[in-house]
């Protein structure tokens, strides 16, 4: 039986809340993949949702086979009475959705940084773990070259060669310089996207899906729209549909309100199916 969605924000201190898409009828699948695959706990799902508490660890989020998109859980609530209230009043709980309870936000990017950051961490290291072996694979074909040459030519010609092999080392040098600005550069293109929300230039879109009563009243660019100027007024963040930092998705229905960060982009794990999503302009 489905669970009936909880108040916005619950979760237990340890761990954080994430939730899965899931083909319908999947969900009992998947609920027993994420207590095996995961150690999860406090799972349960609603249609075509599965929710659950876990370790934010990267290595065993990768885990999760059978889930469509996983997200980083930030709401999830009872839906909106759509059927008693002005469109007006509609907006105001829109926005309430942030203005209410903006510290579950804040620690929901909070989480999400540390998992970029992590990640991050991992690229560096395997970056400088293949670095070396180019070096010294370069050192050894310079070593190889200069005995074999030393033994066929004059004092003359070594005195060449060991010049050249100076001007290669120099050379080497720069070049080594070169990748090691590169690497800094990438660093800080990742450092921007983590720590962005500290200097309130943190980029975003809103990503919104809508079904039943709420989608007979709002669009989801309508609804995209007032969530995106609630959230650039509460933290200051900036609206950019093409290259966010941050994606922000929304899925408002008769049954339930969730929203969520996605933990990985759509096309960064091959067996993620990514769900036909209406990106919703913020400005």
């Amino acid at each position: 039986m489905a669970a009936v969605p909880r108040d916005a924000g619950s979760g237990p201190a340890a761990g954080a809340r994430f939730f899965c898409t899931a083909g319908r009828g999947l969900e009992p699948f998947v609920m027993r993949e994420v207590r095996a695959r995961l150690a999860a706990t406090q799972v349960e799902y609603i249609s075509g949702k599965v929710f659950f508490t876990t370790c934010p660890d990267l290595n065993r989020l990768k885990k999760l086979k059978s889930a469509e998109r996983l997200f980083l859980l930030i709401k999830k609530q009872f839906p909106f009475d759509v059927s008693s209230v002005s469109k007006g009043r509609m907006c105001n709980e829109m926005q309430r959705l942030i203005s209410d309870d903006p510290e579950s936000w804040l620690n929901a990017i909070s989480i999400w940084k540390n998992l970029l950051e992590l990640d991050a961490k991992k690229e560096k290291l395997s970056q400088r773990d293949a670095n070396p072996l180019k070096r010294n694979m370069g050192e050894n074909d310079i070593i190889i070259a200069k005995k074999s040459k030393t033994e066929i030519q004059e004092n003359r010609e070594c005195q060449l060669e060991k010049q050249m092999e100076e001007e290669i080392l120099e050379q080497g040098d720069v070049i080594t310089e070169r990748e090691e600005v590169q690497e800094e550069e990438s660093e800080n293109d990742v450092a921007k996207a983590v720590v962005a929300h500290d200097q309130g230039d943190l980029t975003f879109r809103v990503s919104c899906r809508c079904s039943g009563a709420v989608a007979k009243t709002f669009t989801a660019q309508e609804i995209g729209r007032v969530i995106g100027i609630a959230l650039m007024k509460q933290f200051g963040w900036k609206a950019d549909l093409r290259n966010p930092n941050l994606e922000i998705f929304i899925h408002l229905n008769d049954v339930y309100s969730v929203v969520g960060i996605p933990v990985f982009r759509a096309s960064s794990l091959p067996y993620l199916k990514p769900q036909a999503l209406t990106t919703a302009e913020c400005l």
